[in-house]
């Protein structure tokens, strides 16, 4: 067994940003599944979103926040947000951050998608969460202890309390870490989608093992789809950011008609659920989806890494037509908490976005996903920072990765999300799915060999996604990212 006080999983901003504050006072171990790079937030393009201006306020980026959400959102969380936005930002300035600015010296501030104020910072153009992880690993690489490749398995829970975690390392040896506090950053689901913008790795492990060791989970259901994925032969080929959509993008079908046009008062700015259902309306009437960028001036300087990825794949810039799907992006719902990041079991914390504190509601409002990762990452280090600290007496168990019948593929299971839990669901196809699920979740032990971490990660994906298929099968009315047909009432916008 070994020892912290304060064990990590995952690598993302949320738990750099945890990091950073809680090695301060306390020994801390942070580990990943895969290379401390591997993280939605190395890929966010968009931006962090702040009030960064005059004309802008708290309390504006709150209504955007709310109107975005449906008003279902927790507003003690919400106001925490965005009351902390300005400084959170000039904190990251003192810390190395350099964002981009106009040739005035000011910040560049891009819009998004249902904001009414421009108040999206950027750095390296499209490259905002690359800077943004990099500066704060700087900061904190040599201050704990990071292992990389070693997939957290499972919680250990003695006595009602998780006391730390079981991983499972690249030579198949399961290594105990015993801690008075464990902190679950590992990210959403995206993964767990047949068209997603999210890391390979992301396959919902941190609600799996969560909800194994008895924890409360919420809003499972409010999956947001990101309206624009490069798509090329059936496949998604990387994320076309809304920030290209807020330099003047359009979305438009082949023969030119955009799809937009009068079916919100945002036009092709509306909140992302909209645009997504709007998308997949039309392919499913036939059609080719395109983002329109020829009125954008000097889109190849603005945005880096998208034309980068764009002349990589084939696509010509001065055709001006990106064809597009949407794609699973981020999990509004997960592991409960409290904005302390306080779970349901003690001594057991959640942050970002495997974490739901409700201050997204039922939809994102875009570029709040960093700004979650660097507010809550701090104020949950810094209530962990302030526990007492109490000498972690754990009974040493003997743990042994369980075995189930043969898995489907990932391929099969991301096919079986998209599907059934997709951007338009009906209660069929969700009780479909939850069939599927349990199916392999539910079967008796086969033989002694204990799953790979392949095998985990499948075994995660179907345990997270029966999760999801329920919790959609439980909500009747369609709200925000979440859009239930029922036979009688055709899909609309």
């Amino acid at each position: 067994m070994r020892n912290a006080d304060v064990v990590i999983i995952g690598s993302g901003i949320a738990a750099l940003m945890a990091a950073e504050e809680i090695c301060q006072s306390k020994n801390v171990i942070l580990f990943t599944k895969k290379k401390i790079w591997d993280s939605n937030s190395m890929l966010a393009q968009g931006g962090i979103a702040a009030v960064m201006s005059e004309d802008d306020s708290w309390k504006i980026h709150k209504e955007d926040t709310l109107i975005a959400g449906c008003n279902v959102n927790n507003i003690e969380a919400v106001e925490e947000l965005v009351k902390n936005g300005t400084m959170s930002m000039k904190d990251l300035v003192s810390i190395g951050m350099v964002f981009d600015k106009d040739e005035t010296g000011q910040f560049h501030l891009g819009r998004e998608g249902a904001h009414r104020k421009n108040r999206i910072l950027h750095a390296g153009g499209d490259a905002t969460g690359k800077h943004l992880v990099e500066t704060v690993y700087e900061r904190i690489k040599d201050k704990i202890t990071i292992i990389e490749d070693e997939m957290a398995i499972d919680l250990m829970i003695q006595d009602g309390k998780c006391k730390g975690v079981f991983t499972l390392n690249e030579a198949g040896e399961i290594i105990s870490y015993v801690a008075s506090t464990t902190l679950l950053a590992t990210g959403g689901i995206g993964a767990m989608y047949q068209f997603s913008s999210n890391n390979k790795s992301i396959t919902g492990d941190g609600i799996a093992m969560a909800y194994r060791a008895g924890c409360e989970m919420a809003d499972l259901e409010f999956i947001q789809f990101h309206p624009t994925m490069l798509y090329i032969n059936g496949a998604c080929k990387g994320l076309v950011s809304e920030a290209v959509r807020g330099e003047g993008a359009c979305l438009v079908t082949k023969s030119g008609r955009r799809i937009m046009k009068g079916l919100h008062p945002f036009e092709d700015l509306a909140p992302r659920d909209v645009v997504s259902r709007a998308i997949f309306n039309e392919m499913q009437n036939g059609e080719e989806i395109y983002l329109s960028i020829e009125m954008i001036n000097g889109f190849e300087k603005r945005f880096p890494t998208i034309t980068s990825n764009l002349i990589n794949n084939g696509i010509d810039l001065k055709k001006g037509l990106i064809p597009v799907v949407p794609g699973a992006h981020f999990h509004m719902g997960g592991v409960k908490t409290s904005t302390n990041g306080e779970t349901t079991i003690p001594g057991l914390y959640a942050v970002g976005e495997v974490a739901c504190t409700g201050v997204h509601g039922a939809n994102r409002l875009a570029s709040n996903s960093l700004l979650e990762g660097i507010v809550f990452g701090k104020k949950v280090a810094k209530f962990i920072a302030n526990l007492q600290s109490t000498s972690t007496n754990a009974n040493e168990q003997k743990y042994m990765i369980p075995r189930h019948r043969s898995l489907p593929t990932k391929d099969e299971i991301k096919e079986k999300m998209m599907k059934y839990i997709g951007i338009v669901r009906n209660e069929v196809d969700l009780e479909k799915a939850i069939s599927y699920f349990s199916y392999y979740l539910e079967s008796e032990t086969l033989d002694s060999r204990p799953m790979s971490k392949d095998e985990l990660e499948r075994y995660n994906m179907l345990t997270t996604g029966k999760l999801i298929a329920e919790a959609a099968l439980g909500r009747k009315e369609s709200i925000g990212s979440h859009f239930i047909e029922y036979i009688d009432q055709p899909a609309t916008i």
